[in-house]
This record gives structure tokens, sequence and C-alpha cells, in this order.
């Protein structure tokens, strides 16, 4: 399996903004141009909305991969490189093989896929509840087998044969009573009686093993070709081939096809804890997303597992992370955002400024550490900036952003105004959207003195088309309330030419925080605010309602 334990995710928000994106795949490449290493990989934890697919198509980027949730998995953790086996081996070929391994479980193969298993008990029991006589040709052996469990050497056939048809017996009596017991295709273990070895050809036996190295006639030989008899000579006395023949069968007899508790390298590791409880194997199998077999894993190896390394841009709050940041090592955080909620079990490298933009802490790094910015990755940051300042109308908006943007535009060789139109444009295309890809596209939630809520935000240039918007998310915000949980849920249409911002609510006494936060009265519709020279949730919506919630 490939070791994925170096590698590092650099990741943004859920419901992720242009900022988010284009953060990751800056940070990405500065990490790997610092460390001169090709381990930081940029990652987005949800969809892409429509103006950041216009921003990554324009500089011909394709977008991060998708990851949605950074608990440990089995790709994480040490798999055992345990061989898999032939399903053609003899058992005592098994036994060794796992002796040898100091392995209990012998994946058994064909090709890369698992086709079955075998443990030490399942040979155990072959040796002790075998009863059958017959159970040799039962399972197909191949003399290949045989030869190498007695040591035998092939004296008349082909090793590459089957015995599949007749018992297994030793020929001890007289020659006239053998007469009584040989049938057609058995094989039978004998010494070095001319007339013993005679018998049992002439009774059609399909295979005689001549024990402690007694030499075969050639009058013996001769007869054995003409009636297709198989010979087999071995050094060992007929007590001990009688006790090894049946070590010969193939472990695909033997072996464990159906109900098979195997993991995948995708799995999470809570999933596997609860499958190991219910399942008191020792060793489990690991297939690949191919199906094809890796390895195997015990509990021990679930007991120290290499946690997934993130570094977070563009936010901090825990109720925007990916799901299940908790179980993953954060190593940086670079953000623009207040101080959030989300804790980390030790220092971290967390860079936060107060700046309208990621994506600009992004341009000073690169200029921090003399590197140069690739046209694309410059086109990419300068559309964050002007998309997440609003084309600097914000009030998160600094001069550094502005100088920063500029600079980016010449380097992307794109005029700032002219593309800012097309991207925005390309962002409030959302006539064929759903209320839900409208009310997801950038929504966040947020905690305050123990009050949870959500806001949404979709920036037009074009009025017409908030209407049309607002008509669509009004019905949709009862049944995302619900899906929540949260307190309150609040959704942001602004309106980047006028700047301004209608304000829709839902929730227990969101009406409220808005009008004491504000001092604005409702709409008639009694769920929706006008907010004048208000467009920032960071800056403006949010500190206003944390001053109300904390009061």
């Amino acid at each position: 399996m490939k070791d994925r334990n170096k590698a590092v995710y650099i990741i943004g928000h859920k419901n992720p903004d242009t900022d988010s994106i284009c953060s990751a795949i800056a940070y990405a490449d500065i990490k790997n141009k610092v460390t001169n290493s090709n381990l930081y990989h940029a990652r987005r934890a949800g969809q892409i909305n429509e103006e950041t697919q216009y921003v990554l198509r324009k500089f011909n980027r394709p977008a991060p991969s998708y990851l949605s949730d950074v608990g440990t998995q089995v790709e994480d953790i040490e798999v055992r490189k345990t061989r898999g086996v032939e399903g053609s081996i003899s058992l005592k070929k098994a036994w060794s093989l796992m002796k040898n391994d100091g392995v209990v479980i012998l994946p058994i193969l064909k090709g890369n896929k698992l086709e079955g298993l075998i443990t030490i008990g399942d040979i155990a029991r072959s040796y002790m509840d075998i009863y059958d006589s017959k159970i040799l040709s039962a399972a197909r052996t191949q003399y290949k087998n045989i030869l190498e469990t007695i040591d035998g050497t092939m004296v008349v056939g082909n090793e590459h044969a089957y015995f599949v048809k007749g018992k297994v017996l030793i020929a001890a009596a007289n020659p006239d009573l053998m007469e009584d017991y040989i049938e057609e295709d058995d094989l039978v273990i004998l010494g070095n009686r001319y007339e013993s070895q005679l018998c049992a050809i002439e009774m059609q036996a399909s295979c005689i093993i001549v024990c402690e190295g007694a030499p075969v006639s050639k009058t013996i030989k001769r007869m054995a070709e003409e009636r297709e008899c198989t010979i087999i000579s071995t050094p060992h006395d007929t007590y001990t081939v009688a006790r090894l023949v049946n070590q010969s069968m193939p472990l695909k007899y033997f072996m464990t096809r159906d109900n098979l508790v195997t993991f995948k390298t995708d799995d999470f590791l809570e999933n596997v804890k609860h499958v190991m409880q219910k399942n008191r194997h020792r060793d489990f199998p690991v297939i690949d997303k191919g199906g094809c077999y890796i390895g195997t894993i015990s509990r021990r190896n679930l007991l120290d597992p290499h946690k997934k390394q993130l570094i977070l841009v563009d936010h901090n709050e825990i109720t925007q992370a990916v799901d299940n940041i908790e179980s993953a090592t954060i190593l940086e955080i670079i953000d623009h955002h207040r101080i959030g909620s989300l804790e980390t079990s030790s220092p971290v490298y967390f860079r936060n400024q107060p700046v309208g933009c990621t994506s600009t802490i992004m341009y000073q790094i690169y200029k921090e550490n003399n590197l140069e910015i690739p046209k694309d990755i410059a086109g990419l940051l300068c559309a964050a900036i002007i998309s997440d300042t609003l084309m600097f109308r914000s009030p998160t908006c600094t001069q550094v952003d502005r100088e920063a943007a500029d600079e980016l535009s010449q380097i992307a060789e794109i005029d700032i105004k002219e593309f800012a139109n097309e991207m925005f444009r390309a962002g409030s295309n959302l006539k064929s959207k759903s209320p839900e890809e409208i009310f997801y596209q950038d929504f966040k939630k947020f905690n305050v003195s123990e009050v949870s809520f959500g806001v949404g935000q979709i920036n037009s240039m074009d009025k017409n088309e908030l209407r049309q918007i607002k008509d669509k998310l009004l019905p949709y915000m009862e049944k995302a309330y619900k899906e929540h949980g949260v307190s309150m849920l609040f959704f942001m249409l602004t309106s980047i030419l006028d700047e301004s911002t209608e304000l829709i609510c839902y929730g227990r006494n969101a009406n409220g925080i808005v009008e004491e936060a504000f001092d604005v009265k409702a709409e008639t519709s009694g769920n929706s605010y006008t907010l004048d020279g208000v467009v920032s949730r960071k800056k403006q919506l949010i500190p206003a309602f944390v001053a109300v919630m904390q009061q």
C-alpha cells in the first residue's frame, strides 16, 4: 500500500468559496517549493460553487480533490504484508509458510483478488476430523503436491495431473487378499514387494506409492505406463506416508469462501473497531478500492494509528471544518477571520491577519519567501481577493488587499474591473439551481454564548436575480432549520452594486436579534430586513450578532 503517512492536506471550510479553494491551491504550491517536496496537497471540504468553477476554468486549474472526512482510515495504519497464496498449494506448504511468517491466517488469491481464507484452525481440523479415505480425490489433489509433501520422485506419470477418483489405502496384506479391497482408480501405498506392486496395477489403481526408496523394476514401470498408472517413489516408510499424504490436499478445498470479513483501505477505524468486536478473528484481510488484496490488520494495529495531517486555510471554527477534524493532526492555520472555537492538541503555527482575504496572506507569504508567483496562481489569488472584498467595496477590504490584487492582476495579465464583472455574473447565475444548492453555496455555522446559528450569503450584481433567489429560499428555510438543529438561520442576499443586503431569517428570536443588532424593522413579510451598507458577513453581520448575544 502506498505510504500516505507523510502527506499533508491543505483544506478550507465546508461549502468552500473562492478564497478557500484558491488559498489551498496556493499554499500547497508554497509549501512544496519551500520544502522541496511534493507532500502538500490541496483539498476541498465541499462542492465548488459557480463563481469558483469559473475562476478555475479561467486559469486552467483543476479543482482540488474532495475530502469530506478526515477521520483515521485503514490506509492510515500499518498493514502487515502477509503474503497471499494460490489455492492449489498443499496444506503442508501452507502450514510451513504460516509457521515461518508467524501468522495464523493465509489469504488465498486468484490473481490479485481475494478468493478465500484459511486459518491454522482450519488446517488442524483437516488433520483431526477427516476419516474419509476418498477425501484426497474429492479435493482434486495434484500429484505435484503429493510429491512435495512426501519428498517423492515421479517414476511414471505426469506431476501436473490430478488424483480425482478413488480412495487411499495401504497394501499391507498378502497379494491374494489385496484383490478383495483394491478398487479401480485407488491410490495404493505399498513397499518393495513385486507381487503387491503388480497386483495393484492389475487391479487398475490410478497411483501406487512405493515406500522406503525401494527400486521399481522395468517390468512394473512398463505395465504402469501401459495401464496409465502413476508411480511415485518416496524415502519414507508406509506409516509416515500414510500420515503425510492428506497434507498434500489443496488449500482451496478447506478455505472459507463465503461471508469473509474484510476491510477496505478507505474504511474508517471507528467502523473497523465495531466490526472487530463482533468477529473474534485475530487477523483481517485488507483490500484496496479496486478489490485487490494488500495485507492484513489486527486489533493491535489500531492502537497507534497515524492521524491525517492538515493545514487549515480561511477558517478556524470547528463548525465550519471538515468532518472528524478532531481525529486529525492540525499543523497550521492561516486565516483572516475572528478566532473561533477550534482547539488543537498541541501548539501550531497560527497566522491570523485582519485583511479582507486569506489569499492576500498567501501573496505575502510568496513575497516573504522570495518565491515567484506562477501566472495561473496569481490569477486565482487575485480572483479570491476580488470575491472576498466584493471588488474592494466590503469594509473588510484593506489597502494591503488592494495593493496585492493590483500586483497579482499584472502577473496574471487581467483587467480587474472587467474580470470582476465576468466572475460575479458567473457566480450569480443561479436560475437553474435548486434552493438547496443556492443555500449551501456559501453557508457557515457559528456558536456564540451557547447559541448556535447559521448564515448563508449570495452576492449578485442583478437585483432581479436576488428577488428570484429570495422566492426560492423562503420555503426552504424551514427544512434547513430542522436539518441543522440550530437556534436561528439567516441568509444574506447582497447586492454588490447597491452595497446593501436583504437579510431573511428563521428561528427562535431571529427577528429580535436582527432588530436589536441593526435597529431595523421587518419588511411586510415579517422575516426580511433591508440592511443598507451591510455587505460583509465577517466584519459587519457576525460582530453585530455577537455583541447582542453576549449582552
